[in-house]
């Protein structure tokens, strides 16, 4: 749900705050598919298509869309919904790049 804490002065959530969220499903996202510690190496695109109001639901659908020999590539789509009309928007969709890491944080293979 978004909070005033986690909006903007007109009243929609802040971008940054939705580029966590979204940061954050991609990374579980990654981790079920690699089985391994993963972090954030890039984001490829990023497309706000409507804003999410103060009040809304937020809710992330995320798919991993390519597995490299490190690496997986993870979309996610940030839904929006007023919970007093059922209203359902798609507000965002990204790409984000994840690599498995070893203890030294140097890239390891994901098992196929």
């Amino acid at each position: 749900m978004v909070f005033p804490a986690w909006t903007n002065h007109y009243g929609t959530l802040y971008g940054g705050d939705a580029l966590k969220l979204m940061g954050k499903a991609a990374f579980i996202c990654a981790t079920r598919r690699a089985r391994r510690v993963i972090v954030m190496a890039a984001t490829n695109r990023i497309d706000f298509t409507c804003p999410i109001r103060e009040g809304d639901m937020v809710e992330m659908a995320s798919r991993p869309t390519r597995v490299g020999r490190t690496s997986v590539t993870v979309e996610v789509e940030l839904w929006g919904e007023d919970l007093r009309t059922g209203e359902r928007r798609r507000a965002a969709a990204a790409e984000f790049v994840m690599v498995a890491v070893d203890e030294g944080g140097r890239p390891t293979p994901i098992a196929a």
